[in-house]
Order: C-alpha cells, then structure tokens, then sequence
C-alpha cells in the first residue's frame, strides 16, 4: 500500500500543508500512523478524501456539514435521501443568501442613485445614509 509523506499529500491534493493539519485536527482526516521515522504515512486514499473535502467547501457547505457528509459515505445505515437532504438544506441556504446579497445591491445602487459626487463630504449622502439608523 502506497504511503505518502504530508508534503506528498498536500501537493497532490492541491493544499497546504497547514490545511491538512487543520483537517486532522478537526476530525475530518485521521490522523495517520507514523513510519519509523517519525513521519506522518497517509494512504492514498487521504488524496480523495481531501479533495472531497474541498469539493463540498467549493459547493458551500461548512466544515460541521463537510463532517456530517463524510460520516454518511461510511455509515451502512445512511442512504442518498440522506444526502439528498442535506444538498437540498443546503439550496435553500444559498437562495437565501443570494436574497441578502441582492438586498445590499439594491440599496447600494439607491444610494449611488442618490450622489451626484459633486457634493462636499458633509453632505454625502452615501456617508449620510452609512451613519443613520436602518430600518
């Protein structure tokens, strides 16, 4: 069985090495046995495991959830409607954003609307708006 060395790993995986660290700390890698030497010896599969940990963070989901997907691939008892579940939580969650997002730029484009940019920084009413109470 093939055993890289963490700087094998983090560079087939496209990582730093502080990243798998991190990784093994919060409990989404092993932590791998160590060779004779003192160095840690990661299987091979470490490389897809990182890279599935990467995909889901690209996707979205937090490193809690990245976790809780990585515990349904090896529980015998969890199904795809248990993914299915979480990917549609996770949906939501993004629509959801995007509504804030979309909510910021509309009131940034009234507030550009708003400056001719030939007033005095007194009277801004950018930084006006900034300072006044939200409702």
């Amino acid at each position: 069985m093939e055993r890289l060395t963490i700087g094998e790993l983090a560079k087939q995986s496209q990582v730093n090495l502080e990243t798998i660290r991190y990784y093994e700390r919060q409990g989404l890698i092993p932590e791998p046995p160590r060779s004779s030497s003192g160095y840690r010896a990661f299987g091979a599969e470490s490389v897809g495991q990182i890279r599935f940990i990467k995909h889901a963070q690209a996707l979205g989901f937090s490193l809690k959830e990245v976790k809780e997907l990585l515990s349904l691939r090896t529980d015998p008892h969890s199904t795809g409607g248990d993914v299915r579940k979480r990917a549609k939580a996770k949906i939501i969650d993004i629509e959801e954003k995007i509504k804030a997002l979309k909510d910021i730029k509309d009131e940034l484009v009234q507030l550009v609307a708003a400056c001719d940019g030939t007033s005095s920084i007194s009277d801004c009413p950018i930084l006006k708006s900034l300072g006044s109470e939200r409702t």
